[in-house]
């Protein structure tokens, strides 16, 4: 009997253990593209993680930079707003009773400098003026709501005269020298007056915040301008 035959493979056919690639280890091309994917891989993290770090240094920057902007308006506001004054003030007295008539001749009055009473129908221009100013027309100012500062010219000069005229505002304040004071330094105003040792005393400057355009005045806030020029103004 004849032994019946194994079909064969067609010819030209190799078997699956032959075929490139099969159980066999990559090839050098496949691992350069695996090499390549790789790299690729780590640039892609590495533009992702650069990318997430200069959002979070931009955002930090721009909270940085507003905080900052923030805080300077803040203090530019608190900067230029005037300083509380204190409820009271050492050695500050008080006049009451004082008539506000409008006269044509000199008026006698009670303090020295005055603080108030009859007065000329002109007021003083507020000013710092380097003369003595009529007591009439600055008590005009006074009841308009000027501070008057007056000092002795024989006490105050040199850098405690310049102090003065720094501290004292462009509006609503007169600063003069005047003969015969009670102290180197009187500061009036309407009803009230203090009295200083020296221009650096620091209640001078409270006063003048305090009673500055003070409605303790009969007229606050009426013109401390348009009126008369005294001699001597500065500015």
């Amino acid at each position: 009997m004849s032994r019946s035959k194994k079909p064969g493979r067609p010819a030209g056919t190799a078997g699956p253990e032959s075929q490139p690639g099969a159980g066999s280890n990559p090839t050098l091309k496949q691992q350069r593209a695996a090499h390549i994917q790789q790299k690729l891989a780590g640039f892609k993290l590495q533009h992702r993680r650069a990318r997430r770090n200069r959002l979070i240094l931009i955002t930090t920057a721009w909270t940085v930079g507003i905080a900052l902007v923030a805080g300077l308006v803040v203090f530019a506001v608190m900067s230029t707003m005037p300083k509380s004054p204190p409820a009271a003030i050492d050695g500050v007295q008080v006049f009451s009773g004082l008539s506000a008539n409008h006269v044509q001749t000199p008026a006698k009055y009670g303090q020295n400098p005055p603080v108030g009473g009859d007065h000329s129908a002109v007021p003083l221009n507020c000013a710092v003026y380097s003369e003595p100013v009529p007591n009439e027309n600055a008590v005009h100012s006074l009841e308009h709501g000027a501070v008057w500062v007056t000092y002795d010219p024989q006490a105050v000069s040199g850098a405690q005269l310049e102090t003065l005229r720094k501290d004292i505002p462009s509006t609503y304040a007169i600063l003069s020298p005047y003969i015969g004071l009670p102290s180197p330094v009187v500061a009036s105003a309407w009803g009230v007056q203090l009295k200083a040792a020296g221009a650096d005393d620091p209640r001078v400057k409270d006063f003048i915040s305090k009673y500055r355009s003070a409605k303790s005045a009969p007229e606050p806030g009426a013109p401390c301008t348009g009126g008369l020029d005294g001699p001597g103004k500065i500015k």
